[in-house]
Protein backbone atom coordinates (compact mmCIF):
# COMPACT_ATOMS: atom_id res chain seq x y z
CA UNK A 1 0.00 0.00 0.00
CA UNK A 2 1.10 3.36 -0.57
CA UNK A 3 2.42 5.36 2.25
CA UNK A 4 0.94 8.38 3.87
CA UNK A 5 2.17 11.33 2.79
CA UNK A 6 2.47 14.07 5.74
CA UNK A 7 3.93 17.59 5.23
CA UNK A 8 5.31 19.21 8.71
CA UNK A 9 5.62 22.99 9.05
CA UNK A 10 7.08 24.29 12.46
CA UNK A 11 10.52 24.86 13.63
CA UNK A 12 10.88 21.47 14.89
CA UNK A 13 11.33 18.88 12.92
CA UNK A 14 8.98 15.63 13.73
CA UNK A 15 11.06 12.94 12.49
CA UNK A 16 13.47 13.87 15.59
CA UNK A 17 11.20 14.26 17.60
CA UNK A 18 8.84 11.13 17.35
CA UNK A 19 8.83 7.66 16.53
CA UNK A 20 7.30 7.37 12.94
CA UNK A 21 5.39 4.22 11.47
CA UNK A 22 6.56 2.47 8.07
CA UNK A 23 3.12 3.16 6.54
CA UNK A 24 3.93 7.23 6.75
CA UNK A 25 6.84 9.48 5.18
CA UNK A 26 6.98 13.11 6.52
CA UNK A 27 8.32 16.01 4.47
CA UNK A 28 9.46 18.86 7.36
CA UNK A 29 9.56 22.38 6.39
CA UNK A 30 11.02 25.51 8.18
CA UNK A 31 9.11 27.70 5.46
CA UNK A 32 6.96 27.54 2.90
CA UNK A 33 8.21 29.06 -0.42
CA UNK A 34 7.17 27.12 -3.16
CA UNK A 35 4.20 24.00 -3.86
CA UNK A 36 3.35 21.85 -6.52
CA UNK A 37 2.39 18.40 -7.34
CA UNK A 38 -0.87 16.48 -5.26
CA UNK A 39 -1.62 17.76 -1.81
CA UNK A 40 -0.56 16.03 1.05
CA UNK A 41 -2.33 13.05 3.14
CA UNK A 42 -1.64 15.15 6.31
CA UNK A 43 -0.35 18.17 7.27
CA UNK A 44 0.65 19.29 10.63
CA UNK A 45 1.16 23.14 11.34
CA UNK A 46 3.47 23.88 14.30
CA UNK A 47 4.04 27.36 13.85
CA UNK A 48 1.50 30.14 12.83
CA UNK A 49 1.71 30.64 9.26
CA UNK A 50 3.03 33.66 7.44
CA UNK A 51 1.20 35.33 4.82
CA UNK A 52 3.22 34.46 1.93
CA UNK A 53 1.95 30.78 2.74
CA UNK A 54 -1.59 30.80 3.40
CA UNK A 55 -2.07 30.49 -0.18
CA UNK A 56 0.43 27.82 -0.61
CA UNK A 57 -0.99 25.66 2.68
CA UNK A 58 -5.05 25.96 0.47
CA UNK A 59 -2.89 24.15 -1.93
CA UNK A 60 -0.59 21.36 0.03
CA UNK A 61 -3.87 20.41 2.34
CA UNK A 62 -7.17 18.89 1.52
CA UNK A 63 -10.35 19.57 4.13
CA UNK A 64 -10.19 17.78 7.49
CA UNK A 65 -6.80 16.84 7.12
CA UNK A 66 -5.20 19.97 8.17
CA UNK A 67 -3.92 19.61 11.94
CA UNK A 68 -2.59 22.87 13.67
CA UNK A 69 -0.97 22.56 17.48
CA UNK A 70 -1.41 24.95 20.50
CA UNK A 71 1.39 27.14 18.54
CA UNK A 72 -0.66 28.39 16.29
CA UNK A 73 -2.76 31.65 16.51
CA UNK A 74 -5.85 30.57 14.37
CA UNK A 75 -6.96 34.35 13.79
CA UNK A 76 -3.77 34.44 11.71
CA UNK A 77 -5.04 31.69 9.33
CA UNK A 78 -8.00 33.54 8.48
CA UNK A 79 -10.46 31.67 6.46
CA UNK A 80 -7.77 28.97 5.82
CA UNK A 81 -9.12 27.67 9.34
CA UNK A 82 -12.68 27.08 8.12
CA UNK A 83 -11.77 26.38 4.57
CA UNK A 84 -9.79 22.72 5.35
CA UNK A 85 -12.15 22.36 8.74
CA UNK A 86 -8.76 22.31 10.30
CA UNK A 87 -8.15 20.47 13.73
CA UNK A 88 -6.63 21.46 17.17
CA UNK A 89 -4.15 18.54 18.51
CA UNK A 90 -1.99 19.31 21.35
CA UNK A 91 1.98 18.50 21.05
CA UNK A 92 1.69 15.70 23.76
CA UNK A 93 -0.88 13.78 21.53
CA UNK A 94 1.27 14.07 18.50
CA UNK A 95 2.87 10.71 19.15
CA UNK A 96 -0.12 8.68 19.85
CA UNK A 97 -2.17 10.42 16.61
CA UNK A 98 1.17 9.11 14.37
CA UNK A 99 1.38 5.27 15.75
CA UNK A 100 -2.47 4.76 15.83
CA UNK A 101 -4.47 7.42 13.73
CA UNK A 102 -2.50 8.74 10.92
CA UNK A 103 -3.07 5.12 8.91
CA UNK A 104 -6.94 5.66 8.65
CA UNK A 105 -5.72 9.27 6.01
CA UNK A 106 -4.92 6.83 3.33
CA UNK A 107 -5.18 7.96 -0.23
CA UNK A 108 -7.97 5.24 -2.07
CA UNK A 109 -11.38 4.84 -0.63
CA UNK A 110 -13.12 1.67 -1.31
CA UNK A 111 -16.06 0.00 -0.49
CA UNK A 112 -18.38 -2.84 -1.39
CA UNK A 113 -21.84 -4.73 -1.17
CA UNK A 114 -21.57 -8.49 -0.60
CA UNK A 115 -24.00 -9.61 -3.20
CA UNK A 116 -26.78 -12.05 -2.50
CA UNK A 117 -25.82 -14.23 -5.22
CA UNK A 118 -22.41 -14.99 -3.15
CA UNK A 119 -24.56 -16.05 0.02
CA UNK A 120 -25.16 -19.50 1.23
CA UNK A 121 -28.04 -20.71 3.08
CA UNK A 122 -26.83 -23.33 5.90
CA UNK A 123 -28.36 -26.50 5.64
CA UNK A 124 -29.10 -26.88 9.14
CA UNK A 125 -32.10 -24.47 8.24
CA UNK A 126 -35.20 -26.14 6.65
CA UNK A 127 -38.14 -23.57 6.03
CA UNK A 128 -38.73 -22.03 3.14
CA UNK A 129 -35.99 -19.56 1.04
CA UNK A 130 -36.85 -16.87 -1.00
CA UNK A 131 -34.56 -14.85 -3.26
CA UNK A 132 -35.33 -11.56 -4.33
CA UNK A 133 -32.74 -10.35 -7.29
CA UNK A 134 -29.75 -8.11 -6.13
CA UNK A 135 -32.04 -7.12 -3.03
CA UNK A 136 -32.43 -9.63 -0.50
CA UNK A 137 -32.70 -13.34 -0.02
CA UNK A 138 -35.85 -13.94 2.47
CA UNK A 139 -36.21 -16.85 4.83
CA UNK A 140 -39.70 -17.78 6.62
CA UNK A 141 -39.69 -21.06 9.38
CA UNK A 142 -37.49 -21.80 12.52
CA UNK A 143 -34.41 -21.12 13.19
CA UNK A 144 -34.10 -23.07 16.68
CA UNK A 145 -33.71 -22.34 20.39
CA UNK A 146 -30.02 -21.61 20.17
CA UNK A 147 -27.80 -18.89 18.02
CA UNK A 148 -26.74 -21.02 14.96
CA UNK A 149 -25.48 -20.74 11.53
CA UNK A 150 -28.23 -19.89 8.95
CA UNK A 151 -26.24 -18.37 6.17
CA UNK A 152 -22.60 -17.56 5.23
CA UNK A 153 -20.81 -15.60 2.56
CA UNK A 154 -18.60 -17.88 0.18
CA UNK A 155 -16.09 -15.03 -0.60
CA UNK A 156 -13.96 -14.28 2.21
CA UNK A 157 -12.77 -10.31 2.84
CA UNK A 158 -9.56 -9.72 2.26
CA UNK A 159 -7.98 -7.25 5.33
CA UNK A 160 -4.10 -6.52 4.99
CA UNK A 161 -2.08 -5.97 8.05
CA UNK A 162 -2.82 -3.62 10.20
CA UNK A 163 -6.25 -2.80 8.07
CA UNK A 164 -9.37 -2.25 9.43
CA UNK A 165 -12.65 -2.70 7.66
CA UNK A 166 -16.26 -1.22 8.52
CA UNK A 167 -18.92 -3.80 8.09
CA UNK A 168 -22.59 -2.98 8.13
CA UNK A 169 -25.36 -5.93 7.67
CA UNK A 170 -28.74 -5.04 6.06
CA UNK A 171 -31.20 -6.84 7.14
CA UNK A 172 -34.96 -7.09 8.43
CA UNK A 173 -36.81 -9.71 10.73
CA UNK A 174 -39.53 -10.63 12.45
CA UNK A 175 -39.45 -9.47 16.53
CA UNK A 176 -39.34 -13.99 17.29
CA UNK A 177 -35.68 -13.77 15.59
CA UNK A 178 -32.91 -12.63 16.86
CA UNK A 179 -29.35 -12.25 14.67
CA UNK A 180 -25.84 -12.25 15.22
CA UNK A 181 -22.79 -11.31 12.99
CA UNK A 182 -20.09 -13.89 13.79
CA UNK A 183 -16.74 -13.36 11.74
CA UNK A 184 -13.52 -15.66 12.26
CA UNK A 185 -10.19 -14.32 11.00
CA UNK A 186 -7.16 -16.72 9.38
CA UNK A 187 -4.08 -15.94 8.61
CA UNK A 188 -3.46 -15.03 4.54
CA UNK A 189 -3.85 -18.40 2.80
CA UNK A 190 -4.56 -20.68 5.57
CA UNK A 191 -8.25 -22.14 6.73
CA UNK A 192 -6.97 -23.40 9.97
CA UNK A 193 -4.74 -20.72 11.80
CA UNK A 194 -6.99 -18.55 13.37
CA UNK A 195 -6.31 -14.66 14.54
CA UNK A 196 -9.46 -14.12 16.03
CA UNK A 197 -13.27 -15.05 15.96
CA UNK A 198 -15.83 -12.58 17.11
CA UNK A 199 -19.29 -12.72 17.56
CA UNK A 200 -21.76 -8.98 17.13
CA UNK A 201 -24.95 -9.06 19.01
CA UNK A 202 -27.99 -7.41 17.68
CA UNK A 203 -27.22 -4.35 19.65
CA UNK A 204 -23.69 -4.16 18.72
CA UNK A 205 -24.90 -4.20 14.99
CA UNK A 206 -26.67 -1.04 15.44
CA UNK A 207 -23.74 0.81 14.86
CA UNK A 208 -21.04 0.42 12.38
CA UNK A 209 -18.90 -2.12 13.59
CA UNK A 210 -14.73 -2.45 13.15
CA UNK A 211 -12.40 -5.47 12.23
CA UNK A 212 -8.81 -6.17 11.50
CA UNK A 213 -6.01 -4.58 12.62
CA UNK A 214 -4.32 -8.10 12.86
CA UNK A 215 -0.47 -8.33 12.80
CA UNK A 216 -0.51 -10.29 9.92
CA UNK A 217 -2.68 -10.13 6.12
CA UNK A 218 -5.72 -12.13 7.18
CA UNK A 219 -8.90 -13.26 5.32
CA UNK A 220 -12.34 -12.67 7.17
CA UNK A 221 -15.00 -15.31 6.95
CA UNK A 222 -18.54 -14.09 7.69
CA UNK A 223 -21.74 -16.09 9.08
CA UNK A 224 -24.88 -15.14 10.32
CA UNK A 225 -26.44 -16.98 13.43
CA UNK A 226 -30.17 -16.93 14.38
CA UNK A 227 -32.43 -18.28 16.70
CA UNK A 228 -36.16 -17.83 17.20
CA UNK A 229 -38.22 -18.55 14.55
CA UNK A 230 -40.45 -15.81 11.69
CA UNK A 231 -39.19 -14.22 9.01
CA UNK A 232 -35.73 -12.64 8.13
CA UNK A 233 -34.63 -10.99 5.32
CA UNK A 234 -30.93 -10.71 4.78
CA UNK A 235 -30.58 -7.54 2.47
CA UNK A 236 -26.53 -6.55 2.18
CA UNK A 237 -23.27 -6.92 3.78
CA UNK A 238 -21.48 -4.19 3.28
CA UNK A 239 -17.82 -3.92 3.72
CA UNK A 240 -15.46 -0.53 3.19
CA UNK A 241 -12.10 0.12 4.32
CA UNK A 242 -12.24 2.22 7.42
CA UNK A 243 -11.16 5.50 8.51
CA UNK A 244 -11.90 5.06 12.19
CA UNK A 245 -13.44 8.02 13.63
CA UNK A 246 -12.36 10.31 10.79
CA UNK A 247 -14.89 9.90 8.27
CA UNK A 248 -16.59 7.10 5.51
CA UNK A 249 -15.23 6.95 2.16
CA UNK A 250 -13.18 10.38 2.39
CA UNK A 251 -11.79 12.25 5.95
CA UNK A 252 -14.94 13.85 7.09
CA UNK A 253 -17.10 11.71 4.92
CA UNK A 254 -20.55 11.60 6.63
CA UNK A 255 -23.00 8.77 7.56
CA UNK A 256 -26.63 8.65 8.65
CA UNK A 257 -28.90 5.83 8.46
CA UNK A 258 -32.96 5.19 8.94
CA UNK A 259 -34.74 2.62 11.20
CA UNK A 260 -34.50 0.56 8.05
CA UNK A 261 -30.79 0.27 7.76
CA UNK A 262 -30.46 2.15 5.08
CA UNK A 263 -27.88 4.30 4.50
CA UNK A 264 -27.20 8.43 3.25
CA UNK A 265 -23.51 9.58 3.19
CA UNK A 266 -22.63 12.74 2.62
CA UNK A 267 -19.12 14.96 2.29
CA UNK A 268 -18.72 18.77 2.12
CA UNK A 269 -16.63 21.53 1.86
CA UNK A 270 -16.86 25.05 2.59
CA UNK A 271 -14.39 26.40 -0.32
CA UNK A 272 -14.18 29.91 -0.24
CA UNK A 273 -17.71 30.55 1.67
CA UNK A 274 -19.27 32.53 -1.46
CA UNK A 275 -22.13 31.21 -3.33
CA UNK A 276 -22.82 28.84 -5.09
CA UNK A 277 -23.27 25.51 -2.74
CA UNK A 278 -22.50 23.40 -5.62
CA UNK A 279 -24.76 19.66 -4.70
CA UNK A 280 -23.10 16.69 -6.20
CA UNK A 281 -25.44 13.20 -6.97
CA UNK A 282 -23.09 10.34 -7.16
CA UNK A 283 -23.89 8.25 -10.07
CA UNK A 284 -24.56 4.01 -10.12
CA UNK A 285 -21.29 2.67 -8.67
CA UNK A 286 -20.72 -1.00 -7.73
CA UNK A 287 -17.85 0.46 -5.55
CA UNK A 288 -19.32 2.50 -2.84
CA UNK A 289 -17.79 6.38 -2.19
CA UNK A 290 -18.43 9.70 -3.50
CA UNK A 291 -18.37 10.91 -6.83
CA UNK A 292 -17.46 14.24 -8.36
CA UNK A 293 -14.72 15.17 -5.77
CA UNK A 294 -11.95 16.99 -8.47
CA UNK A 295 -14.72 18.15 -10.44
CA UNK A 296 -16.67 20.26 -7.40
CA UNK A 297 -12.93 21.23 -6.20
CA UNK A 298 -11.91 22.96 -9.47
CA UNK A 299 -14.97 25.22 -8.90
CA UNK A 300 -13.47 26.62 -5.84
CA UNK A 301 -17.15 27.33 -4.20
CA UNK A 302 -18.62 24.99 -1.70
CA UNK A 303 -19.80 21.77 -2.59
CA UNK A 304 -21.86 19.12 -1.13
CA UNK A 305 -21.56 15.49 -2.38
CA UNK A 306 -23.95 12.86 -1.86
CA UNK A 307 -24.05 9.35 -2.06
CA UNK A 308 -26.31 5.86 -1.37
CA UNK A 309 -25.03 2.18 -1.25
CA UNK A 310 -28.51 0.31 -2.13
CA UNK A 311 -29.21 -2.52 -4.67
CA UNK A 312 -26.48 -3.25 -6.56
CA UNK A 313 -25.25 0.05 -7.54
CA UNK A 314 -28.05 2.50 -6.26
CA UNK A 315 -31.75 2.94 -6.38
CA UNK A 316 -32.20 6.69 -7.86
CA UNK A 317 -32.52 8.40 -4.58
CA UNK A 318 -35.50 7.05 -3.85
CA UNK A 319 -37.47 5.70 -0.48
CA UNK A 320 -39.02 5.62 2.08
CA UNK A 321 -40.35 9.07 3.67
CA UNK A 322 -37.61 8.99 5.97
CA UNK A 323 -35.32 8.37 3.51
CA UNK A 324 -35.84 11.03 1.25
CA UNK A 325 -36.37 13.28 4.18
CA UNK A 326 -32.64 12.67 5.37
CA UNK A 327 -31.42 14.05 1.75
CA UNK A 328 -33.58 17.21 1.88
CA UNK A 329 -32.13 17.73 5.83
CA UNK A 330 -28.58 17.50 4.53
CA UNK A 331 -28.68 20.15 2.04
CA UNK A 332 -30.71 22.41 3.77
CA UNK A 333 -28.61 22.07 6.76
CA UNK A 334 -25.21 22.92 4.91
CA UNK A 335 -27.27 25.63 3.12
CA UNK A 336 -28.18 27.33 6.46
CA UNK A 337 -24.46 26.95 7.83
CA UNK A 338 -23.78 29.18 4.66
CA UNK A 339 -26.25 31.39 4.99
CA UNK A 340 -27.38 30.50 1.28
CA UNK A 341 -30.90 31.02 -0.32
CA UNK A 342 -32.08 27.97 -2.89
CA UNK A 343 -31.53 30.92 -5.24
CA UNK A 344 -27.62 29.94 -4.04
CA UNK A 345 -27.43 26.75 -4.95
CA UNK A 346 -27.32 24.27 -8.16
CA UNK A 347 -27.64 20.63 -8.03
CA UNK A 348 -25.74 18.21 -10.65
CA UNK A 349 -25.49 15.06 -11.40
CA UNK A 350 -24.54 12.12 -14.53
CA UNK A 351 -26.57 9.32 -15.17
CA UNK A 352 -28.64 8.18 -11.76
CA UNK A 353 -27.32 11.50 -10.25
CA UNK A 354 -28.70 13.44 -12.65
CA UNK A 355 -31.99 11.66 -11.54
CA UNK A 356 -31.57 12.02 -8.14
CA UNK A 357 -30.58 16.08 -8.57
CA UNK A 358 -33.90 16.52 -10.58
CA UNK A 359 -35.53 14.44 -8.11
CA UNK A 360 -34.86 16.67 -4.79
CA UNK A 361 -34.72 19.77 -6.54
CA UNK A 362 -38.27 19.58 -6.48
CA UNK A 363 -37.85 20.43 -2.56
CA UNK A 364 -35.24 22.85 -2.87
CA UNK A 365 -35.57 24.76 -6.38
CA UNK A 366 -31.98 25.95 -7.17
CA UNK A 367 -30.65 28.75 -9.01
CA UNK A 368 -29.43 25.62 -11.32
CA UNK A 369 -29.55 22.57 -12.62
CA UNK A 370 -27.19 21.01 -14.77
CA UNK A 371 -27.00 16.85 -15.78
CA UNK A 372 -25.20 14.68 -18.03
CA UNK A 373 -27.02 12.17 -19.76
CA UNK A 374 -30.06 12.65 -17.40
CA UNK A 375 -32.96 9.75 -16.20
CA UNK A 376 -36.27 11.03 -15.61
CA UNK A 377 -39.13 8.21 -16.45
CA UNK A 378 -36.90 5.26 -14.27
CA UNK A 379 -40.43 2.75 -14.80
CA UNK A 380 -39.45 3.09 -18.82
CA UNK A 381 -35.86 2.73 -17.75
CA UNK A 382 -37.28 -0.57 -16.44
CA UNK A 383 -39.42 -1.62 -19.51
CA UNK A 384 -36.64 -1.30 -21.90
CA UNK A 385 -34.87 -4.04 -20.00
CA UNK A 386 -37.69 -6.39 -21.83
CA UNK A 387 -37.01 -5.44 -25.46
CA UNK A 388 -34.55 -2.37 -26.65
CA UNK A 389 -31.92 -3.01 -23.73
CA UNK A 390 -31.92 -6.83 -22.81
CA UNK A 391 -29.80 -7.49 -20.05
CA UNK A 392 -28.25 -4.29 -20.39
CA UNK A 393 -29.37 -2.78 -17.01
CA UNK A 394 -30.98 -5.68 -14.93
CA UNK A 395 -30.63 -3.40 -11.53
CA UNK A 396 -33.33 -1.44 -12.99
CA UNK A 397 -35.79 -4.28 -12.84
CA UNK A 398 -34.69 -4.41 -8.73
CA UNK A 399 -35.39 -0.87 -8.62
CA UNK A 400 -39.04 -1.20 -9.84
CA UNK A 401 -39.65 -4.50 -7.60
CA UNK A 402 -38.21 -2.87 -4.76
CA UNK A 403 -39.86 0.72 -4.72
CA UNK A 404 -43.74 -0.45 -6.66
CA UNK A 405 -43.77 -4.36 -4.78
CA UNK A 406 -44.23 -5.83 -8.71
CA UNK A 407 -42.63 -4.81 -11.94
CA UNK A 408 -45.72 -5.37 -14.38
CA UNK A 409 -47.04 -2.49 -16.75
CA UNK A 410 -49.42 -0.71 -13.69
CA UNK A 411 -45.78 -0.94 -11.47
CA UNK A 412 -44.05 1.02 -14.54
CA UNK A 413 -46.81 3.49 -14.47
CA UNK A 414 -46.82 4.30 -10.93
CA UNK A 415 -43.10 4.76 -10.92
CA UNK A 416 -43.02 7.03 -13.86
CA UNK A 417 -45.72 9.12 -11.89
CA UNK A 418 -44.02 9.22 -8.61
CA UNK A 419 -41.25 11.59 -10.45
CA UNK A 420 -43.51 13.45 -12.53
CA UNK A 421 -46.61 14.18 -10.12
CA UNK A 422 -43.52 15.65 -7.87
CA UNK A 423 -41.63 17.51 -11.16
CA UNK A 424 -45.24 19.06 -12.03
CA UNK A 425 -46.02 20.11 -8.91
CA UNK A 426 -43.58 22.68 -8.65
CA UNK A 427 -42.71 26.44 -10.34
CA UNK A 428 -39.26 26.27 -12.23
CA UNK A 429 -39.51 29.80 -13.19
CA UNK A 430 -36.51 30.60 -11.58
CA UNK A 431 -34.31 27.78 -12.29
CA UNK A 432 -32.33 26.96 -15.46
CA UNK A 433 -32.08 23.57 -16.43
CA UNK A 434 -28.49 22.61 -18.51
CA UNK A 435 -28.44 18.92 -19.78
CA UNK A 436 -26.20 17.39 -22.20
CA UNK A 437 -28.07 13.62 -23.20
CA UNK A 438 -27.33 10.86 -25.50
CA UNK A 439 -28.96 11.17 -28.89
CA UNK A 440 -29.68 7.44 -28.66
CA UNK A 441 -29.88 7.07 -25.13
CA UNK A 442 -30.84 2.94 -24.28
CA UNK A 443 -31.96 3.54 -20.65
CA UNK A 444 -34.61 6.20 -21.16
CA UNK A 445 -34.61 7.49 -24.95
CA UNK A 446 -37.27 10.14 -23.99
CA UNK A 447 -35.93 11.69 -21.39
CA UNK A 448 -34.76 15.30 -22.93
CA UNK A 449 -37.97 15.64 -24.66
CA UNK A 450 -40.12 14.56 -21.91
CA UNK A 451 -38.52 17.33 -19.71
CA UNK A 452 -38.65 19.66 -22.00
CA UNK A 453 -42.51 19.03 -22.31
CA UNK A 454 -43.08 19.29 -18.69
CA UNK A 455 -41.01 22.58 -17.72
CA UNK A 456 -44.00 25.26 -18.61
CA UNK A 457 -43.25 26.94 -15.74
CA UNK A 458 -42.87 31.31 -17.23
CA UNK A 459 -39.27 32.48 -17.29
CA UNK A 460 -37.33 28.68 -16.73
CA UNK A 461 -34.59 28.42 -18.53
CA UNK A 462 -33.36 25.57 -20.92
CA UNK A 463 -30.17 24.85 -22.44
CA UNK A 464 -29.32 21.50 -24.23
CA UNK A 465 -26.93 19.51 -25.91
CA UNK A 466 -26.98 16.27 -27.53
CA UNK A 467 -24.47 14.15 -27.79
CA UNK A 468 -24.21 10.84 -30.60
CA UNK A 469 -24.40 7.80 -28.49
CA UNK A 470 -26.13 5.11 -26.29
CA UNK A 471 -26.51 6.00 -22.52
CA UNK A 472 -22.78 4.69 -21.43
CA UNK A 473 -21.22 5.81 -24.60
CA UNK A 474 -18.94 8.77 -24.57
CA UNK A 475 -18.98 9.77 -21.00
CA UNK A 476 -15.94 11.75 -21.38
CA UNK A 477 -17.76 14.14 -23.63
CA UNK A 478 -20.47 14.80 -21.32
CA UNK A 479 -18.27 15.44 -18.78
CA UNK A 480 -16.53 18.19 -20.71
CA UNK A 481 -19.49 19.89 -21.39
CA UNK A 482 -21.01 19.83 -18.03
CA UNK A 483 -17.80 20.68 -16.47
CA UNK A 484 -17.54 24.04 -19.12
CA UNK A 485 -21.58 24.65 -18.30
CA UNK A 486 -20.57 24.91 -14.27
CA UNK A 487 -17.71 27.54 -15.52
CA UNK A 488 -20.44 29.49 -17.36
CA UNK A 489 -22.73 29.46 -14.67
CA UNK A 490 -20.41 30.61 -12.45
CA UNK A 491 -18.73 33.26 -14.14
CA UNK A 492 -22.02 34.70 -15.73
CA UNK A 493 -24.35 34.30 -12.58
CA UNK A 494 -21.95 34.48 -9.71
CA UNK A 495 -18.97 36.50 -11.22
CA UNK A 496 -16.46 34.06 -10.40
CA UNK A 497 -14.33 31.38 -12.36
CA UNK A 498 -13.03 28.13 -11.80
CA UNK A 499 -9.89 27.46 -10.55
CA UNK A 500 -7.00 25.96 -12.29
Amino acid sequence: MDKIRILQLGKEDFRTKYELPDTVELTYVERLTEFSGKPYDLVFLDRTPRKGELALLRQAAKAYTLFITEHVDVEEMGWLYQEKRAKRIDRKDVQKFLLQEAHYYYRKPYGEKLKPCNLTISRNFSGSVKWNGNYSVSLNGDFGNEFGQTAYWRNNIPVFQGQRIDLWLEYKKDPGVSVSLVITGFIRGSISEILERKEFSEEELNDVIQIGGFPTDASVFLSLHAKGSGALSIIALHDRHSRGSHGFFLPGGKRCATSEREEVFYYFEPGDGKPPLNVFFSGYKTRQGFEGYNLMKKLGSPFLLLAEARLEGGCFYMGSKEYERLYVRIIRNHMKKLGFSPGETIFSGLSMGAYGALYYSCAVRPHAVILGKPLASIGNVAANETYLRPGGFPTSLDVLKYLCQNTDRDAVKKLNDRFWNKFDAVDWGNTKFIMSYMAEDDYDPDAYQTLLSHLCSGGVQVYGKGIHGRHNDNTMGVIHWFLGQFGKILKEDFFRKMED
